[in-house]
């Protein structure tokens, strides 16, 4: 199993979108998908050690505590393989860019909120 499958899993995932905004700790992230997904202690540690096993989460012990932290590199890996699918949203995202600059142009050339003449209004 790799970061793939291991985020295939909503919980695991959800476990990820967590620590996006920085560590946390076990506890605190047992929880939340506790009560979010309606599972037991036992299971919310094991999909950590999922997350751990396949590298997607980092842990530091911290007295008593395990602290979690997402491992870039195994975003990263996902990163480089999302790559082949930019384009087909990148490109339409560029096409409107191109319209909201014409858009904008056109903006400018109207004088006192009119039109300018020969253009048409909404």
């Amino acid at each position: 199993m790799g970061a793939f499958e291991a985020l295939a899993d909503p919980i695991r995932r959800r476990i990820a979108e967590l620590l996006a905004d920085g560590e946390l700790a076990a506890g605190g992230l047992g929880q939340v998908v506790q009560r979010e997904f309606g599972i037991s202690q036992p299971g919310a540690s094991q999909h950590l050690r999922v997350l751990r096993d396949n590298e997607v989460v980092l842990v530091r012990s911290e007295g008593a505590r395990r602290i979690y932290a997402l491992n870039p590199k195994a975003l990263a890996e996902i990163d480089q393989w999302l790559d082949q699918f930019r384009r087909t949203w990148e490109q339409p995202l560029d096409a409107l860019e191109t319209e909201l600059a014409r858009g904008r142009r056109q903006g400018r050339r109207t004088q006192g909120g009119r039109p300018a003449a020969g253009s048409r209004s909404a």
